[in-house]
């Protein structure tokens, strides 16, 4: 194999070291301390390869290898290294150190391409900090506006415009992050599978076909906080009480569209939350993922002939704020085609696949052609401490990519 297995580790070992969380799993959330110091490694580590080493108004970091065309669109391979909540280390940066190692075997080798290639490592993909995911790279399609960077908050009550600035970046500049399609030739992005399949099917390569499409949004069903001793309960608007009778009729509404639909309460806050307090208001999440669009719209629209039942009901309100929707994607025919005679001529073994959790490639369909490899995710484990991909399983990925990208690129 042309990439160095001890570079790998070492990459993944030492990004794991920028953690807010340091013994419960990584905590790295986009614009902070943690943020931080893995920008910097990575930004050290690129610099090394002489590239051209810049941010973009999003936050993502490139480090861009011209190619004989210079005005010729880019190959950008990457993926994010932002994580959830006390997550695993691979998710994301197992993707970002292939297109690390990627960029140190192209120099090693003296490969010269047609097409630039560019690193690429994404900001805000989980959303764990600000409730947004797969930002990077919406920022990067278009699809990201400064008022929205206003209306994106975190915990604190901070807006993404004023972590940006405190961090260095100008929110107001958020459009100049867009790539237009004319510039980008294809993106490819490495992922831990977060499943248990090739692991169970002892495959080495996952080559996805579909990602399946997202609906993300929260809902909030607004009663009336009275004395829980008091007030008899005829005469009642309990905001959780009605907001039980539709999460409990959720998994029905997935489960009657079929399909592989699924649909998660992820999140339920109870205001003013006092046990002696009759609840008020609630808010809670619901994400839902299927490979049909038309399935996602269905169990939406239930949810919702749900809620007007309930205000009708028992007499409460209700709101929903949309968080994502994306459109079930499918990947490039082309890229698809090179991983496989890749993968057979490496003697990987393979399995083609549907990704159920959401990617930055599924945006990127959206300006150009796209690629996204998985690989073996040890018991099926993700977003937990106990996330685990052999650095072996990791490797072959690596490699396979790497020879994708010098076909991709058409070496002269």
């Amino acid at each position: 194999m042309f990439t160095k297995l001890e570079r790998i580790k070492r990459d993944i070992e030492e990004l794991a070291k920028f953690n807010s969380t340091p013994g419960e799993g990584l905590t790295r959330f986009s614009l902070t301390d943690a943020d931080r110091g893995a920008r910097n490694y990575l930004k050290s580590e690129l610099s090394k390869l002489n590239l051209k080493v810049y941010e973009d108004a999003a936050g993502n970091i490139f480090g861009r290898m011209d190619g004989k065309d210079k005005k010729a669109p880019s190959i950008l391979i990457g993926s994010h290294f932002d994580s959830v909540k006390n997550g695993g280390n691979f998710d994301g940066p197992a993707g970002v150190v292939m297109a690390l190692e990627i960029m140190r075997v192209l120099r090693e080798r003296n490969v010269v391409t047609k097409y630039p290639i560019e690193f690429v490592a994404m900001i805000e993909e989980e959303g764990g900090r600000f409730g947004s995911g797969v930002f990077g790279s919406r920022a990067m399609t278009g699809k990201v506006t400064y008022a929205q960077l206003l209306n994106n908050k975190d915990s604190e009550g901070i807006s993404m415009a004023e972590a940006f600035e405190k961090f260095g970046f100008d929110p107001r500049e958020i459009k100049k992050a867009q790539r237009r399609p004319e510039d980008v030739k294809a993106f490819i992005e490495l992922h831990i599978e977060q499943g248990p399949i090739l692991e169970s099917e002892k495959k080495d390569i996952g080559l996805v076909e579909f990602i399946v499409g997202i609906n993300e949004f929260e809902v909030t069903v607004k009663g009336r906080p009275d004395h829980a001793g008091t007030t008899p309960m005829n005469m009642r608007k309990d905001a959780l009480v009605a907001a039980s009778q539709l999460v409990s009729n959720i998994e029905h509404f997935a489960t009657e569209a079929g399909n592989g639909t699924v649909a998660t309460v992820g999140t339920l806050n109870v205001f003013p939350g006092a046990a002696n307090i009759v609840p008020g208001k609630v808010t809670f999440t619901v994400d839902i993922r299927s490979k049909k669009k038309s399935c996602i719209e269905k169990v939406r629209k239930q949810i919702e002939s749900k809620l007007i039942e309930i205000q009708e009901k028992l007499g409460l309100s209700w709101d929903i704020k949309d968080m994502l929707l994306v459109d079930p994607v499918e990947m490039s025919h082309e890229i698809m085609d090179i991983f496989e005679e890749t993968a057979e001529k490496l003697g990987f073994s393979y399995k083609k696949m549907i990704s159920g959790a959401g990617h930055d490639a599924m945006v990127m369909t959206s300006i150009t052609d796209t690629g996204l490899v998985f690989v073996p995710s040890k018991n099926g484990r993700s977003h937990c401490p106990e996330e685990w991909t052999d650095y072996e399983d990791l490797q072959r990925g690596i490699e396979l990519i790497y020879h994708t990208v010098v076909k991709l690129g058409e070496v002269e």
